[in-house]
């Protein structure tokens, strides 16, 4: 992307309140204590701030982004010129000299300055739009993990000249104006400017005979399949990237990512809880009452669990290493078994007779707490 003008006038890191050699985890931190303490809905008054908060994170919380920052920045007043009136002794700023690539609004504000510069969008290489795609998948793939494929329709390298632009038995010829460099350099003194080529657009080369399928584009928009792995224990709405199988990239640039959303069913009795899976088991007063061993289901084989006497409904027990398969970094999850202590709701005869009598012998529990 092209550098803004702002990346010149304002210290980022300085808005987080971190450090330039910050690492990518402590950049995150820094913002969302800020966006939390400054967010226009527990502070109205800090509208500007947290804006200000969150241009800051969009910049350094972007890998790429940041490096391009980082960069532009050593144009700025770092090197004791731009913007702060170009340093003490006009363009000079004590006899710094200064190299000024066509980059955004940084660029047109010098072309405008020396008559040269970018006008009309960007150009040369560009780098591929990032592709979001849905990948529904069942209870037990979501747990165990899967490698599947997904169908995309993006922006790919041309499948009849495989991104050259150029028809087959050709091949694009070097830029005769930039010598196939792409730029064209024009020194000014203390200044060297530096502007994309308008004769090959930054490429360095030309297409002097054009595919007859992308006329010379080196891109065709099609559907294709791309393979994706699905890490063991992938949760709902979690967001997987594949990189660089985006929508291919313009003029050479590389392509961009593909991030792949899952979307996982529900299973017919098992629930989920982080790592830790979750099974209800309905349970007689009498089993209850006296105790009892359970045989329960898991995702691989039937366990057995003892069930004490005077277990309480809702009581929950745990067996371990049943859960969601662990990684690298994780530990496998357990079963959390939740008995349920089921109460019938009609009663024949002789249960009811039973019941009654059971009644008689077995005092109600105490409501003293409740005050009554």
């Amino acid at each position: 992307m092209a550098p803004q003008r702002e990346w010149f006038e304002k210290d980022y890191y300085k808005t987080l309140g971190v450090p330039s050699t910050a690492t990518p985890k402590e950049i995150t931190s820094a913002y969302r204590k800020l966006a939390k303490k400054h967010h226009p809905d527990t502070n109205p008054g800090d509208d500007e701030l947290f804006k200000e908060i969150s241009a800051a994170y969009d910049v350094l919380g972007d890998a790429d982004k940041r490096k391009e920052y980082d960069e532009v920045r050593t144009m700025g007043p770092a090197a004791g010129g731009f913007p702060g009136g170009f340093g003490g002794g006009g363009f000079g700023g004590g006899g710094a000299n200064y190299r000024v690539e066509d980059a955004g609004d940084f660029g047109d504000l010098f072309g405008g300055l020396f008559g040269r510069g970018r006008r009309g969008g960007q150009a040369g290489p560009q780098r591929g739009a990032d592709v979001e795609t849905e990948l529904h998948l069942t209870f037990e793939d979501a747990i165990r993990g899967v490698t599947t494929s997904v169908n995309v329709t993006t922006d790919a390298r041309c499948h009849t000249c495989s991104g050259s632009g150029s028809a087959p038995g050709t091949r694009p010829d070097t830029c005769h104006r930039c010598g196939g460099t792409g730029s064209l350099q024009d020194n000014q003194g203390m200044f060297s400017l530096s502007q994309i080529c308008p004769q090959c657009s930054g490429r360095g080369t030309i297409v002097t005979h054009p595919c007859p399928t992308c006329s010379g584009s080196g891109i065709e928009h099609r559907n294709r399949s791309v393979k994706v792995r699905l890490p063991a224990g992938v949760e709902d709405g979690a967001r997987i990237r594949v990189k660089g199988r985006g929508a291919a990239g313009k003029g050479g640039g590389p392509a961009g990512d593909l991030y792949v959303i899952a979307r996982v069913g529900r299973h017919s009795i098992f629930g989920r809880k982080g790592r830790n899976l979750t099974l209800i088991v309905p349970v007689g007063f009498a089993e209850a009452a006296l105790g009892t061993t359970l045989t329960v289901p898991t995702l691989d084989a039937s366990v057995t669990l003892r069930v004490p006497a005077g277990t309480p409904s809702g009581r929950t027990f745990r067996v371990k290493g049943r859960g969601v398969p662990g990684g690298k970094k994780s530990a496998t999850g357990d079963l959390l078994v939740t008995v349920e202590v089921a109460v019938p709701a009609e009663l024949t005869d002789e249960q009811r007779a039973a019941v009654e009598e059971l009644a008689k012998v077995i005092e109600p529990p105490s409501r003293t707490s409740l005050g009554v």
